[in-house]
Protein backbone atom coordinates (compact mmCIF):
# COMPACT_ATOMS: atom_id res chain seq x y z
CA UNK A 1 0.00 0.00 0.00
CA UNK A 2 1.36 3.71 -1.23
CA UNK A 3 1.17 5.94 1.43
CA UNK A 4 -0.21 9.42 0.38
CA UNK A 5 1.59 12.50 0.49
CA UNK A 6 1.80 16.13 1.92
CA UNK A 7 0.80 18.74 -0.49
CA UNK A 8 3.26 21.62 -0.25
CA UNK A 9 3.73 24.41 -2.85
CA UNK A 10 2.35 22.37 -5.69
CA UNK A 11 4.12 19.19 -5.41
CA UNK A 12 3.41 15.74 -3.67
CA UNK A 13 5.91 15.93 -0.86
CA UNK A 14 6.55 12.34 1.04
CA UNK A 15 6.57 12.34 4.78
CA UNK A 16 9.47 10.45 7.07
CA UNK A 17 6.83 8.63 8.70
CA UNK A 18 3.48 7.39 7.86
CA UNK A 19 0.37 6.42 9.91
CA UNK A 20 -2.70 4.25 8.98
CA UNK A 21 -5.93 5.55 8.59
CA UNK A 22 -8.54 3.22 9.79
CA UNK A 23 -11.82 2.37 7.60
CA UNK A 24 -14.55 2.71 10.78
CA UNK A 25 -16.70 -0.35 8.91
CA UNK A 26 -13.88 -3.06 8.91
CA UNK A 27 -11.22 -1.39 11.21
CA UNK A 28 -8.87 -2.57 8.32
CA UNK A 29 -6.42 -0.34 7.21
CA UNK A 30 -7.75 2.13 4.35
CA UNK A 31 -4.81 4.02 3.92
CA UNK A 32 -1.27 5.19 4.82
CA UNK A 33 -1.08 8.79 5.38
CA UNK A 34 1.81 11.45 5.50
CA UNK A 35 2.86 12.39 9.11
CA UNK A 36 3.85 15.86 8.87
CA UNK A 37 6.15 17.32 11.33
CA UNK A 38 6.88 20.81 11.98
CA UNK A 39 9.41 21.62 9.32
CA UNK A 40 6.61 20.30 7.02
CA UNK A 41 4.14 22.71 8.15
CA UNK A 42 6.95 25.46 8.08
CA UNK A 43 7.63 25.09 4.04
CA UNK A 44 3.45 25.34 4.04
CA UNK A 45 3.15 28.38 5.40
CA UNK A 46 6.70 29.74 3.29
CA UNK A 47 5.16 28.16 0.40
CA UNK A 48 1.59 29.93 0.97
CA UNK A 49 3.58 33.23 1.85
CA UNK A 50 5.17 33.58 -1.61
CA UNK A 51 2.20 32.53 -3.33
CA UNK A 52 -0.53 34.77 -1.65
CA UNK A 53 1.26 37.79 -2.64
CA UNK A 54 0.93 36.90 -6.58
CA UNK A 55 -2.02 35.61 -5.99
CA UNK A 56 -3.97 38.63 -4.65
CA UNK A 57 -2.99 40.44 -7.12
CA UNK A 58 -4.94 38.61 -10.23
CA UNK A 59 -8.25 39.74 -10.65
CA UNK A 60 -11.51 39.06 -9.33
CA UNK A 61 -12.91 37.41 -12.51
CA UNK A 62 -9.74 35.37 -13.10
CA UNK A 63 -9.48 33.62 -9.15
CA UNK A 64 -13.58 33.38 -10.08
CA UNK A 65 -12.99 31.06 -12.81
CA UNK A 66 -10.10 29.16 -11.13
CA UNK A 67 -12.58 28.32 -8.39
CA UNK A 68 -15.04 27.29 -11.18
CA UNK A 69 -12.56 25.31 -12.70
CA UNK A 70 -11.69 23.25 -9.08
CA UNK A 71 -15.74 22.64 -9.01
CA UNK A 72 -15.14 20.72 -12.65
CA UNK A 73 -12.30 18.99 -11.72
CA UNK A 74 -13.57 17.86 -8.10
CA UNK A 75 -17.15 16.38 -10.37
CA UNK A 76 -14.78 15.27 -13.03
CA UNK A 77 -13.29 12.69 -10.07
CA UNK A 78 -16.19 12.85 -7.91
CA UNK A 79 -16.67 8.74 -7.84
CA UNK A 80 -13.15 8.73 -6.86
CA UNK A 81 -13.53 10.94 -4.31
CA UNK A 82 -16.90 9.31 -3.15
CA UNK A 83 -15.49 5.32 -2.61
CA UNK A 84 -12.41 7.25 -0.83
CA UNK A 85 -14.41 9.13 1.33
CA UNK A 86 -15.97 5.74 2.23
CA UNK A 87 -13.20 4.09 2.83
CA UNK A 88 -12.01 6.59 5.33
CA UNK A 89 -15.06 8.16 7.35
CA UNK A 90 -17.75 5.15 6.80
CA UNK A 91 -20.42 6.87 5.57
CA UNK A 92 -22.38 5.06 2.89
CA UNK A 93 -21.95 5.92 -0.91
CA UNK A 94 -25.27 6.28 -1.61
CA UNK A 95 -28.28 8.18 0.41
CA UNK A 96 -27.48 11.48 2.06
CA UNK A 97 -23.84 9.31 2.01
CA UNK A 98 -20.38 10.19 0.05
CA UNK A 99 -21.76 10.60 -3.02
CA UNK A 100 -24.30 13.63 -1.83
CA UNK A 101 -21.17 15.08 0.08
CA UNK A 102 -18.98 14.93 -2.97
CA UNK A 103 -22.08 16.55 -5.36
CA UNK A 104 -22.46 19.43 -2.32
CA UNK A 105 -18.82 20.03 -2.68
CA UNK A 106 -19.05 20.64 -6.38
CA UNK A 107 -22.24 22.68 -6.25
CA UNK A 108 -21.15 24.66 -2.80
CA UNK A 109 -17.57 25.75 -4.72
CA UNK A 110 -19.56 26.56 -7.73
CA UNK A 111 -22.13 29.19 -5.73
CA UNK A 112 -19.19 30.58 -4.02
CA UNK A 113 -17.31 31.30 -7.14
CA UNK A 114 -19.84 33.40 -8.69
CA UNK A 115 -20.06 35.80 -5.38
CA UNK A 116 -18.26 39.35 -6.11
CA UNK A 117 -16.61 42.12 -3.36
CA UNK A 118 -16.59 45.44 -5.50
CA UNK A 119 -15.35 48.32 -3.44
CA UNK A 120 -18.09 50.61 -1.76
CA UNK A 121 -18.66 53.88 -2.43
CA UNK A 122 -19.40 55.24 1.29
CA UNK A 123 -19.79 58.96 0.50
CA UNK A 124 -18.77 60.97 -2.92
CA UNK A 125 -19.84 64.26 -2.15
CA UNK A 126 -18.20 68.55 -2.35
CA UNK A 127 -17.23 67.17 1.25
CA UNK A 128 -14.81 64.03 -0.43
CA UNK A 129 -15.07 60.35 -1.67
CA UNK A 130 -15.21 57.75 0.58
CA UNK A 131 -14.33 54.06 -0.58
CA UNK A 132 -14.46 51.00 1.60
CA UNK A 133 -12.20 47.87 -0.07
CA UNK A 134 -11.68 44.42 0.85
CA UNK A 135 -8.33 43.27 1.31
CA UNK A 136 -7.41 39.38 1.29
CA UNK A 137 -5.57 38.88 5.00
CA UNK A 138 -2.88 36.74 3.60
CA UNK A 139 -2.60 33.27 4.90
CA UNK A 140 -5.18 31.40 5.85
CA UNK A 141 -5.55 28.19 8.38
CA UNK A 142 -7.85 25.56 7.87
CA UNK A 143 -8.63 22.57 10.41
CA UNK A 144 -11.07 20.43 9.72
CA UNK A 145 -12.97 17.92 11.53
CA UNK A 146 -13.80 14.23 10.23
CA UNK A 147 -17.55 14.07 9.92
CA UNK A 148 -17.73 15.85 6.16
CA UNK A 149 -13.70 16.06 5.27
CA UNK A 150 -14.77 17.14 1.60
CA UNK A 151 -17.47 19.50 1.97
CA UNK A 152 -16.18 21.30 5.46
CA UNK A 153 -12.51 21.66 3.36
CA UNK A 154 -14.67 23.48 0.52
CA UNK A 155 -16.58 25.76 3.20
CA UNK A 156 -13.31 26.69 4.02
CA UNK A 157 -10.34 26.75 1.03
CA UNK A 158 -13.01 28.53 -1.62
CA UNK A 159 -13.91 31.55 -0.04
CA UNK A 160 -10.58 31.69 1.13
CA UNK A 161 -8.84 31.37 -1.90
CA UNK A 162 -11.82 33.79 -4.29
CA UNK A 163 -10.61 36.36 -1.54
CA UNK A 164 -7.37 36.45 -2.72
CA UNK A 165 -5.84 34.51 0.54
CA UNK A 166 -3.35 31.36 0.44
CA UNK A 167 -4.47 28.36 2.56
CA UNK A 168 -2.58 25.67 4.52
CA UNK A 169 -5.43 23.36 5.93
CA UNK A 170 -4.45 20.08 8.17
CA UNK A 171 -7.17 17.45 7.79
CA UNK A 172 -8.56 14.95 11.53
CA UNK A 173 -6.20 12.59 11.31
CA UNK A 174 -9.40 10.48 11.38
CA UNK A 175 -10.22 11.32 7.63
CA UNK A 176 -7.20 12.90 5.97
CA UNK A 177 -7.13 10.78 2.87
CA UNK A 178 -9.65 12.59 0.56
CA UNK A 179 -8.46 16.12 1.80
CA UNK A 180 -4.99 15.52 0.63
CA UNK A 181 -6.65 14.09 -2.78
CA UNK A 182 -8.79 16.97 -2.99
CA UNK A 183 -6.26 19.13 -2.98
CA UNK A 184 -4.02 17.66 -4.88
CA UNK A 185 -7.09 18.18 -7.61
CA UNK A 186 -7.08 21.58 -6.94
CA UNK A 187 -3.20 22.03 -7.33
CA UNK A 188 -4.02 21.22 -10.65
CA UNK A 189 -5.59 23.98 -11.50
CA UNK A 190 -4.63 26.88 -9.01
CA UNK A 191 -0.78 28.47 -8.80
CA UNK A 192 1.67 26.64 -6.73
CA UNK A 193 1.62 27.37 -3.23
CA UNK A 194 -1.99 28.61 -3.23
CA UNK A 195 -3.06 25.75 -1.12
CA UNK A 196 -1.35 23.46 0.90
CA UNK A 197 -2.37 20.51 2.72
CA UNK A 198 -0.35 18.92 5.69
CA UNK A 199 -1.35 16.03 7.88
CA UNK A 200 -0.67 14.48 11.08
CA UNK A 201 -1.49 14.34 14.47
CA UNK A 202 -3.42 17.00 17.13
CA UNK A 203 0.14 18.62 17.53
CA UNK A 204 -0.01 20.43 13.86
CA UNK A 205 -3.35 21.86 15.52
CA UNK A 206 -1.37 24.18 18.21
CA UNK A 207 1.30 25.19 15.75
CA UNK A 208 -1.09 26.61 13.19
CA UNK A 209 -3.10 28.31 15.47
CA UNK A 210 0.38 30.23 17.40
CA UNK A 211 1.63 31.07 13.68
CA UNK A 212 3.14 34.50 13.47
CA UNK A 213 2.18 33.70 9.52
CA UNK A 214 -0.99 32.79 9.72
CA UNK A 215 -3.62 35.62 9.75
CA UNK A 216 -6.44 33.31 10.05
CA UNK A 217 -7.28 30.12 11.41
CA UNK A 218 -10.88 28.48 10.33
CA UNK A 219 -11.96 26.14 12.31
CA UNK A 220 -15.42 23.16 12.26
CA UNK A 221 -14.84 20.92 15.59
CA UNK A 222 -15.54 20.60 19.22
CA UNK A 223 -16.25 23.45 21.72
CA UNK A 224 -13.24 22.28 23.94
CA UNK A 225 -10.86 22.71 20.76
CA UNK A 226 -12.31 25.97 19.31
CA UNK A 227 -11.66 27.33 23.45
CA UNK A 228 -7.79 26.47 22.85
CA UNK A 229 -7.71 27.84 19.43
CA UNK A 230 -8.87 31.09 20.80
CA UNK A 231 -6.60 31.41 23.42
CA UNK A 232 -3.79 30.63 20.89
CA UNK A 233 -4.67 32.66 18.33
CA UNK A 234 -4.87 36.02 20.76
CA UNK A 235 -1.08 35.87 21.09
CA UNK A 236 -0.72 37.05 17.27
CA UNK A 237 -4.98 38.44 17.30
CA UNK A 238 -5.84 36.03 14.14
CA UNK A 239 -8.82 36.57 12.33
CA UNK A 240 -11.17 33.81 13.34
CA UNK A 241 -13.83 31.67 12.24
CA UNK A 242 -14.93 28.98 14.52
CA UNK A 243 -17.75 26.63 13.98
CA UNK A 244 -18.17 24.63 16.79
CA UNK A 245 -20.26 21.94 18.39
CA UNK A 246 -24.54 22.58 18.60
CA UNK A 247 -26.60 20.98 20.66
CA UNK A 248 -29.70 21.73 18.81
CA UNK A 249 -33.21 21.54 19.97
CA UNK A 250 -36.03 20.72 18.27
CA UNK A 251 -39.62 21.98 19.53
CA UNK A 252 -42.62 20.30 17.77
CA UNK A 253 -46.20 21.98 18.52
CA UNK A 254 -49.75 20.30 18.73
CA UNK A 255 -50.97 20.93 15.92
CA UNK A 256 -48.37 18.49 13.89
CA UNK A 257 -49.58 15.32 11.91
CA UNK A 258 -46.74 13.10 13.68
CA UNK A 259 -46.79 10.81 10.35
CA UNK A 260 -46.33 13.52 7.91
CA UNK A 261 -43.11 15.15 10.17
CA UNK A 262 -41.55 11.78 11.28
CA UNK A 263 -39.21 11.45 7.85
CA UNK A 264 -38.03 14.86 8.53
CA UNK A 265 -37.14 14.95 12.13
CA UNK A 266 -35.15 11.25 11.68
CA UNK A 267 -32.70 12.68 9.15
CA UNK A 268 -32.60 15.99 10.92
CA UNK A 269 -31.32 13.93 13.68
CA UNK A 270 -29.93 11.43 11.99
CA UNK A 271 -28.00 12.54 8.92
CA UNK A 272 -24.53 11.25 8.76
CA UNK A 273 -25.82 9.12 11.62
CA UNK A 274 -26.21 12.20 13.69
CA UNK A 275 -22.56 13.04 13.21
CA UNK A 276 -23.44 16.37 12.26
CA UNK A 277 -22.86 19.29 14.14
CA UNK A 278 -25.82 21.01 13.31
CA UNK A 279 -27.93 17.78 13.76
CA UNK A 280 -31.58 17.71 15.91
CA UNK A 281 -29.64 16.27 19.19
CA UNK A 282 -32.88 16.91 21.50
CA UNK A 283 -36.40 16.86 20.80
CA UNK A 284 -39.53 18.36 22.44
CA UNK A 285 -42.46 17.29 21.57
CA UNK A 286 -46.40 18.67 23.03
CA UNK A 287 -48.06 16.30 25.41
CA UNK A 288 -51.02 15.93 22.77
CA UNK A 289 -48.66 14.42 20.48
CA UNK A 290 -45.84 12.91 21.89
CA UNK A 291 -46.84 9.57 22.11
CA UNK A 292 -48.14 9.28 18.40
CA UNK A 293 -44.75 11.26 17.54
CA UNK A 294 -43.05 8.65 19.43
CA UNK A 295 -44.54 5.66 17.97
CA UNK A 296 -44.19 7.56 14.03
CA UNK A 297 -40.51 8.22 14.79
CA UNK A 298 -39.52 4.66 15.35
CA UNK A 299 -41.71 3.15 13.00
CA UNK A 300 -39.68 4.96 10.46
CA UNK A 301 -36.57 4.37 12.10
CA UNK A 302 -37.47 0.85 11.87
CA UNK A 303 -36.76 0.89 7.85
CA UNK A 304 -33.54 2.58 7.27
CA UNK A 305 -30.56 -0.16 7.26
CA UNK A 306 -27.46 0.49 8.41
CA UNK A 307 -24.30 -0.80 7.12
CA UNK A 308 -20.84 -0.87 5.94
CA UNK A 309 -20.97 1.67 3.14
CA UNK A 310 -20.09 -0.06 0.03
CA UNK A 311 -23.38 -2.13 0.55
CA UNK A 312 -26.02 -0.61 -1.46
CA UNK A 313 -28.50 -1.14 1.02
CA UNK A 314 -26.93 1.06 3.77
CA UNK A 315 -28.58 4.77 4.34
CA UNK A 316 -26.14 4.88 7.91
CA UNK A 317 -23.01 3.75 8.39
CA UNK A 318 -20.31 3.34 11.33
CA UNK A 319 -19.92 6.01 14.13
CA UNK A 320 -16.13 7.10 12.75
CA UNK A 321 -14.09 6.40 15.46
CA UNK A 322 -14.41 4.82 18.53
CA UNK A 323 -13.33 7.41 20.55
CA UNK A 324 -16.35 8.94 19.34
CA UNK A 325 -18.22 5.11 19.98
CA UNK A 326 -17.83 5.62 23.26
CA UNK A 327 -18.92 8.60 24.16
CA UNK A 328 -22.09 7.75 22.99
CA UNK A 329 -22.16 4.18 24.64
CA UNK A 330 -21.47 6.07 28.03
CA UNK A 331 -24.15 8.64 27.20
CA UNK A 332 -26.93 6.32 25.83
CA UNK A 333 -26.06 4.05 28.80
CA UNK A 334 -26.70 6.67 31.68
CA UNK A 335 -30.24 7.59 29.76
CA UNK A 336 -31.10 3.79 29.72
CA UNK A 337 -31.58 4.25 33.09
CA UNK A 338 -33.33 7.48 33.41
CA UNK A 339 -35.88 7.03 30.46
CA UNK A 340 -37.78 5.11 28.79
CA UNK A 341 -36.21 2.78 25.40
CA UNK A 342 -38.21 3.31 22.43
CA UNK A 343 -35.57 1.69 19.97
CA UNK A 344 -31.97 0.67 20.24
CA UNK A 345 -30.05 1.18 23.12
CA UNK A 346 -28.90 -2.04 23.74
CA UNK A 347 -24.97 -1.46 22.90
CA UNK A 348 -22.38 -4.73 23.45
CA UNK A 349 -19.11 -4.21 25.52
CA UNK A 350 -16.30 -3.46 24.10
CA UNK A 351 -14.80 -6.85 24.43
CA UNK A 352 -17.95 -8.60 22.65
CA UNK A 353 -18.60 -6.06 20.44
CA UNK A 354 -18.43 -7.10 16.64
CA UNK A 355 -16.38 -5.31 13.83
CA UNK A 356 -17.22 -2.05 12.86
CA UNK A 357 -18.06 1.08 14.78
CA UNK A 358 -21.73 0.20 14.42
CA UNK A 359 -24.43 1.74 16.98
CA UNK A 360 -27.51 0.83 16.73
CA UNK A 361 -30.29 3.91 15.96
CA UNK A 362 -31.63 5.32 19.56
CA UNK A 363 -34.56 7.01 20.51
CA UNK A 364 -35.30 7.18 24.47
CA UNK A 365 -38.11 8.83 25.62
CA UNK A 366 -38.89 10.78 28.82
CA UNK A 367 -36.05 12.27 29.68
CA UNK A 368 -35.63 15.73 30.76
CA UNK A 369 -33.09 18.25 31.23
CA UNK A 370 -30.42 17.49 33.40
CA UNK A 371 -29.87 13.94 31.84
CA UNK A 372 -27.06 13.74 30.26
CA UNK A 373 -27.90 12.66 26.73
CA UNK A 374 -30.22 15.95 26.88
CA UNK A 375 -27.31 18.45 28.22
CA UNK A 376 -24.21 16.97 26.53
CA UNK A 377 -23.85 16.91 22.70
CA UNK A 378 -23.68 13.41 21.70
CA UNK A 379 -22.88 13.67 18.38
CA UNK A 380 -24.15 10.17 16.79
CA UNK A 381 -26.91 7.95 16.35
CA UNK A 382 -28.70 8.82 19.82
CA UNK A 383 -32.08 11.22 20.20
CA UNK A 384 -33.55 12.25 23.61
CA UNK A 385 -37.57 12.87 23.54
CA UNK A 386 -38.80 15.00 26.21
CA UNK A 387 -42.19 15.77 26.45
CA UNK A 388 -43.85 19.63 27.55
CA UNK A 389 -46.81 21.27 27.69
CA UNK A 390 -46.02 24.91 28.33
CA UNK A 391 -44.66 26.70 25.58
CA UNK A 392 -42.38 29.55 27.53
CA UNK A 393 -41.12 26.68 29.68
CA UNK A 394 -40.03 24.51 26.53
CA UNK A 395 -38.87 27.93 24.99
CA UNK A 396 -37.00 28.03 28.93
CA UNK A 397 -35.31 24.47 28.50
CA UNK A 398 -34.53 25.02 24.68
CA UNK A 399 -32.34 27.52 25.33
CA UNK A 400 -30.29 26.45 28.69
CA UNK A 401 -27.79 25.09 27.05
CA UNK A 402 -24.16 26.80 26.41
CA UNK A 403 -24.42 26.04 22.95
CA UNK A 404 -26.39 27.93 20.69
CA UNK A 405 -25.62 26.64 16.72
CA UNK A 406 -29.35 25.89 15.76
CA UNK A 407 -32.81 24.95 16.09
CA UNK A 408 -35.93 24.18 14.37
CA UNK A 409 -39.68 24.28 15.30
CA UNK A 410 -42.40 22.01 14.08
CA UNK A 411 -45.96 23.44 13.35
CA UNK A 412 -48.79 23.84 10.94
CA UNK A 413 -49.03 26.93 11.46
CA UNK A 414 -46.07 29.06 9.94
CA UNK A 415 -46.54 32.42 11.71
CA UNK A 416 -46.67 31.03 15.15
CA UNK A 417 -43.81 28.85 14.27
CA UNK A 418 -41.61 31.69 13.50
CA UNK A 419 -43.08 33.64 16.80
CA UNK A 420 -41.57 30.68 18.22
CA UNK A 421 -38.29 30.58 16.23
CA UNK A 422 -37.53 34.23 17.39
CA UNK A 423 -37.38 33.68 20.64
CA UNK A 424 -34.59 30.69 20.45
CA UNK A 425 -30.89 31.66 21.10
CA UNK A 426 -29.38 29.81 17.92
CA UNK A 427 -27.64 31.38 14.97
CA UNK A 428 -29.69 29.32 12.53
CA UNK A 429 -33.72 28.13 12.78
CA UNK A 430 -35.76 26.05 10.63
CA UNK A 431 -39.27 25.71 10.44
CA UNK A 432 -40.49 21.59 9.73
CA UNK A 433 -37.23 20.39 8.80
CA UNK A 434 -33.87 20.69 10.27
CA UNK A 435 -30.30 21.43 9.36
CA UNK A 436 -31.09 22.73 5.55
CA UNK A 437 -28.10 24.73 5.27
CA UNK A 438 -27.42 26.30 2.08
CA UNK A 439 -24.87 28.17 0.33
CA UNK A 440 -26.39 31.96 -0.37
CA UNK A 441 -27.34 31.97 3.48
CA UNK A 442 -24.88 32.37 6.67
CA UNK A 443 -24.17 29.92 8.72
CA UNK A 444 -22.63 30.24 12.19
CA UNK A 445 -23.54 29.64 16.05
CA UNK A 446 -23.98 32.11 19.04
CA UNK A 447 -22.55 31.55 22.64
CA UNK A 448 -20.21 28.68 23.12
CA UNK A 449 -21.02 27.31 19.04
CA UNK A 450 -18.50 29.77 17.53
CA UNK A 451 -17.62 32.97 16.57
CA UNK A 452 -18.16 34.62 12.90
CA UNK A 453 -20.31 32.87 10.08
CA UNK A 454 -19.83 30.81 6.80
CA UNK A 455 -21.45 30.77 3.54
CA UNK A 456 -22.99 33.66 1.43
CA UNK A 457 -21.52 36.85 0.83
CA UNK A 458 -20.97 37.41 4.69
CA UNK A 459 -18.66 34.16 4.95
CA UNK A 460 -16.82 35.64 1.96
CA UNK A 461 -16.44 38.73 3.55
CA UNK A 462 -14.65 36.81 6.40
CA UNK A 463 -11.47 36.00 4.50
CA UNK A 464 -10.72 39.69 4.33
CA UNK A 465 -10.10 42.88 5.90
CA UNK A 466 -11.42 46.16 5.68
CA UNK A 467 -9.67 49.03 4.19
CA UNK A 468 -11.07 52.12 3.69
CA UNK A 469 -9.46 55.29 1.50
CA UNK A 470 -10.55 58.90 2.08
CA UNK A 471 -9.93 60.80 -1.03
Amino acid sequence: MDPFRLIIDGKKVPAKQCFEVLNPATEKVAGLAPLATKDDLENAVRAARVAQKAWAKETERKRQTACRRIAERIEAHSEELAQLLTAEQGKPLNGLGSRWEIGGAVAWTQYTASLSMPPKILQDNNEGRVELFRKPIGVVGSILPWNFPVLIAIWHIIPAVLAGNAVVCKPSPYTPLTTLRLVELMNEVLPRGVVNCVTGDDDLGPMMSGHPDIGKIVFTGSCATGKKIYASASETMKRLTLELGGNDAGIVLPDVDPKQIAEGLFWGAFINTGQTCAALKRLYVHEDVYEDVCDELVKFARKMPMGAGTEDSAMLGPVQNLRQFEIVRDLVADARGKGRVLLGGDVPAPSSRKQGYFFPLTLIADLDNGDRLVDEEQFGPALPIIRFSDIDEVIEKANDNPNGLGGSVWSRDVTEARRVAARMECGSVWINKHGMIQPNAPFGGVKQSGVGVEFGQEGLEEYTDIQVVFS
